[in-house]
């Protein structure tokens, strides 16, 4: 097997792929099957950083075996997962809109912690070059929200676009006006912490400038 290995993200959200794609790496992108709340479920864990570390291994080799049943072996697969861990709380994607107001009259004017977790599957033979690692990191990211008032927070529920995010808001969208600041990786709080991601395909023996998809010549 020559040249590196493909990168494989286990995940729709376009905001991770945008991330990969302006780093440089073009990855293939194949959605997990996993039952989020049955996994949490399953393992019985709370703690908003277990949670995020749990789930985005969940991904990662749910994506993983079905690209080994294919008969994959040039792949490195990565799954991430946010959680907003307010107090030590645990929230995920509210859903509703009501939940999600309910989250940002709860948020507004305070900080929370945004954990991450990456996962990362090595399916290179291990007599090939591969490591046959499975490696697991948490990316934690403080996030400062501005103090809304009530009519910000439904104009912004209104527009849909926190319902389906972790924690209920977005930096780089219309949620991005309400976040005073943050402290840590930025690409975390986007979903995907590329300096976390650089350390895991180091640890499989993958420098990173290896996956940047080719460049014309300048």
């Amino acid at each position: 097997m020559s040249g590196p290995p493909r990168l494989v993200l286990a995940s729709r959200s376009p905001a991770r792929l945008a991330t990969l794609r302006s780093a440089g790496v073009e990855p293939e992108v194949r959605v997990s099957e996993v039952d989020e709340d049955a996994v949490v479920a399953r393992y019985g864990v709370s703690d908003p950083a277990e949670v995020a570390l749990l789930l985005a291994r969940a991904k990662a080799e749910d994506v993983a075996t079905a690209l080994g049943a294919e008969g994959v072996e040039d792949a490195l697969v990565v799954g991430c997962d946010s959680v907003l861990d307010l107090a030590g709380v645990a929230y995920g994607k509210p859903g509703t809109a009501d939940v999600a107001r309910e989250r940002w009259r709860a948020m507004r004017g305070r900080a929370g912690v945004l954990r991450t977790g990456h996962w990362l599957v090595d399916l290179r033979p291990v007599g090939d070059g591969g490591s046959g690692a499975s490696v697991g990191d948490l990316a934690s990211t403080t996030v400062r929200f501005g103090d809304l008032s009530d009519d910000e927070v439904d104009a912004y529920v209104a527009t849909g676009e926190p319902l389906q995010v972790a924690g209920a808001f977005t930096v780089d969208g219309l949620g991005g006006a309400f976040v005073d600041g943050v402290d840590g990786d930025p690409h975390a709080v986007v979903g995907i912490g590329l300096p976390t991601l650089r350390a895991l395909t180091a640890q499989v023996g993958v420098p990173w400038h290896t996956l940047w998809a080719p460049r014309p010549a300048p």
